[in-house]
């Protein structure tokens, strides 16, 4: 495994992160494929309060008991749960987010979180009350550091300008390469780490029937997976390509990766066992499919 330091942060990341997001129901298979993922190396753990209501935080909770000195704890913050369970709404305020976050502490059973994140954001959004929220969690010791979860490069920017975020989790693969335009010289040059998601494009870019995907036909899709195919030959799974791909880029600190099988483990922990890519291949790479661009929120 792999390690880097988060941004301006001095947390020592993972550089395959564990997404909390797709563990499936049985708490007793979640927790082995958690604590296996340790043993593997993997030391980043990334959740939410959104997640199956909170269940996905205490199932994490479970699983790090005991062992929360040797990971780094990451959650995000941000959409209210409706009374009624039948949705929820989203909901930046301060007063929800110092509320939010004792229940994430708890569900988490620890008395700190290492990253909080901010689960979404808009322009419209009172910016300067958010950061305040988390200016507090910090002064008062229940978060070590913040940042933000968003691929609006507007709201992105104002977060750059205006706090103290350490990292911005945005998706980004071969077949999103939106960040490339603007985003991502602005995060390096900021020491603001990015956590990728979406890195093997949902499984498109590793063997998946070719679909439409984000502006791209279903013919480009295909075009790129052969590429990735083939750039990895006998060295590399298409997986791995992927995945260095988007690591291989100096402002992307982590792949977060949902992981719910042991065999999704073992893929995603075996990547640095691979030749990383080439200047050669990345550019080939590069000119399989258009680049394509954020068309909102720019």
């Amino acid at each position: 495994m792999e390690y880097a330091i988060l941004g301006k942060s001095d947390l020592k990341i993972s550089r395959i992160g564990f997404g909390c997001m797709s563990l499936n129901s049985s708490a007793e298979e979640s927790i082995s494929v958690i604590h296996a993922a340790m043993d593997q190396g993997i030391n980043y753990f990334d959740t939410a309060d959104l997640y199956d209501k909170g269940m996905n935080e205490e199932l994490l909770g479970r699983a790090l008991l005991n062992k929360r000195q040797q990971t780094v704890l990451a959650t995000k913050v941000g959409n209210q749960w409706r009374q009624d369970g039948s949705g929820w709404d989203w909901n930046p305020s301060k007063e929800y987010i110092v509320e939010a976050v004792e229940k994430s502490l708890s569900r988490l059973k620890t008395d700190y979180i290492d990253l909080y994140q901010l689960h979404g954001g808009t322009i419209e959004d009172n910016i300067d009350e958010t950061i305040e929220a988390f200016e507090l969690l910090v002064q008062q010791g229940k978060i070590r550091y913040y940042g933000i979860s968003s691929i609006r490069p507007n709201v992105i920017r104002e977060y750059v300008s205006k706090s103290n975020i350490v990292s911005v989790m945005m998706q980004y693969s071969l077949l999103d390469r939106r960040p490339e335009e603007s985003v991502m010289e602005l995060l390096a040059e900021n020491q603001i780490g990015i956590l990728a998601r979406g890195s093997v494009a949902q499984g498109l870019l590793t063997g998946k029937t070719p679909k439409a995907y984000l502006g791209h036909s279903e013919e480009e899709v295909d075009t790129i997976a052969k590429a990735v195919k083939f750039v990895g030959g006998e060295r590399r799974s298409p997986a791995q390509t992927a995945l260095y791909y988007v690591l291989q880029n100096t402002a992307v600190s982590a792949a977060v990766l949902g992981i719910r099988t042991m065999e999704q483990l073992n893929d995603a922990s075996h990547v640095f066992e691979a030749d990383s890519l080439s200047k050669a291949e990345i550019n080939f790479l590069k000119e399989a499919v258009e680049q394509n661009f954020y068309e909102q929120h720019r």
